[in-house]
């Protein structure tokens, strides 16, 4: 088993790896990664104003307290639905502005100007125009949302392309006196560059324009099946089980958060928009779903390995599981990963893939069969899943869908952690005989 399992290493390290590695430093996959990252504070409020707008059904039997909660939805509901909208129901327009932000950090080029120009440029492509004003239905503003994920993406990587390749070629670059302010010689530097961007997004807009659509609306439209599909138990099983798969072998989940990140927050941003619209909620693949209902306690669903350290008849497991249990109860689960060590331990192979994708697979299932509600907010990555899997749902049966997946984890890992428990239990034994005819030789 022990050269099986080095063979296999060897030639992962040596064919598969590198390419896992490129992803994660790949530089338009690493921006959008960072941007997701860094709009917590959008998707944080995004999501209490869902939460907030949506109360449990009520009658004069209710407590006071959801009486009083079912009082300010009523008296707020504009407000709270305006809230979501410009938060989580604007998502598109944050990751444009972040994705050009951190490819602009990539090249070391000053943001405002590629900024400015790739939301210009958004705007143009992503709105219809009507003759006095933007009417949201003719507008199709509703692609601000998930749905426009997808072009705000383009839209961001062509403007920064474009413009640092214009840039280094001094393209239209208009020579100044040197007594000219820096920041006056700076715009001129990207008046040509900047006209030609927001010509050639004027011209993007005007081809769809001309077939009586708009470029977010036809990806969407024609991308149907593939965002179907993407919302699939199959694809739910293959993202887990890769993602395991690479992290098992030293290669983080962020790498892989930079195609996963717009899928998941995707999904989150349509089921937020429903929920907040008192609609059925359309995606069960979302984020909150990742972080609440698959990977409990991190990736490798750790919190319930965890459980089991903290009664080892190993002192060095029992040590380990006193340490990070209080993290992995928050999702963080690399002391656990590093100390067992569970990464690149062929003794644990097995359980660090299957955990976390049996819990995709059966989480999934509730939730296609309507056990269990759908998810339609993110309160914090690092939110205990317990509480997160409540407070995402509003339904009280995912607490105990959430007991119960942390329960078949511990069933997963336990025989393994049994066999891995006795060889340390040995070493720890010899190690301490040794000691003490150390000890006796020396009195």
């Amino acid at each position: 088993m022990s050269n099986v399992m080095d063979t296999f290493t060897a030639y992962l390290e040596k064919h598969v790896l590198p390419i896992a590695n490129k992803l994660s430093t790949q530089r338009h996959l690493h921006a959008i990664r960072d941007s997701f990252i860094s709009l917590v504070p959008i998707t944080l409020f995004g999501g209490i104003a869902t939460i907030l707008s949506s109360c449990p059904t009520v009658d004069e039997n209710s407590n006071a307290f959801l009486l009083a909660w079912s009082d300010f939805v009523a008296a707020n509901s504009t407000l709270l639905t305006w809230a979501n909208t410009m938060t989580l129901g604007a998502l598109s327009v944050y990751i444009c502005i972040g994705v050009t932000y951190f490819l602009c950090k990539h090249y070391k080029i000053d943001a405002f100007i590629p900024v400015v120009l790739s939301t210009a440029g958004f705007l143009l492509i992503c709105f219809g125009p009507v003759e006095l004003g933007f009417d949201a239905k003719t507008a199709n503003i509703l692609y601000l949302d998930g749905k426009g994920l997808l072009c705000a993406i383009f839209i961001a990587i062509l403007t920064v392309e474009s413009y640092h390749a214009m840039r280094e070629h001094n393209v239209g670059r208009i020579s100044l006196p040197p007594s000219v302010p820096a920041s006056l010689s700076e715009a001129f530097a990207s008046l040509v560059p900047g006209i030609i961007i927001l010509a050639v997004d004027t011209a993007i807009f005007q081809v769809f324009n001309l077939m009586g659509t708009i470029l977010p609306a036809f990806i969407y439209t024609n991308l149907a099946p593939v965002f179907d599909a993407t919302d699939s138990l199959g694809f739910a099983i293959i993202a887990t089980a890769l993602v395991q798969f690479f992290w098992f072998f030293g290669v983080h989940d962020a790498a892989l958060s930079g195609v996963l990140g717009p899928i998941r927050d995707g999904g989150l941003s349509l089921n937020a928009a429903a929920a907040a619209a008192g609609q059925e909620l359309p995606n069960i693949f979302t984020t909150p779903f990742w972080v609440y209902f698959v990977v409990i306690g991190g990736c490798g669903s750790v919190l319930a390995l965890a459980i089991l350290l903290l009664r080892s008849k190993s002192k060095q497991l029992r040590t380990i599981g006193r340490v990070g249990i209080v993290p992995a109860f928050f999702n963080i689960s690399e002391p656990i990963i590093f100390g067992v060590p569970l990464m690149m331990n062929p003794m644990f192979f097995i359980p660090f893939l299957l955990t976390s994708t049996v819990n995709a697979i059966i989480a999934y299932l509730c939730m296609l069969t309507g056990i269990v509600a759908k998810t339609f907010a993110l309160l914090s990555w690092n939110m205990p899943s317990i509480f997160g899997a409540y407070l995402s749902t509003f339904d009280w049966k995912a607490v105990v869908l959430v007991v119960a997946l942390i329960a078949i984890d511990a069933l997963i890992y336990y025989p393994f952690y049994k066999a891995y428990e006795k060889q340390l239990v040995e070493q720890e034994e010899a190690d301490e005989a040794t000691e003490a005819e150390a000890a006796v030789e020396t009195a």
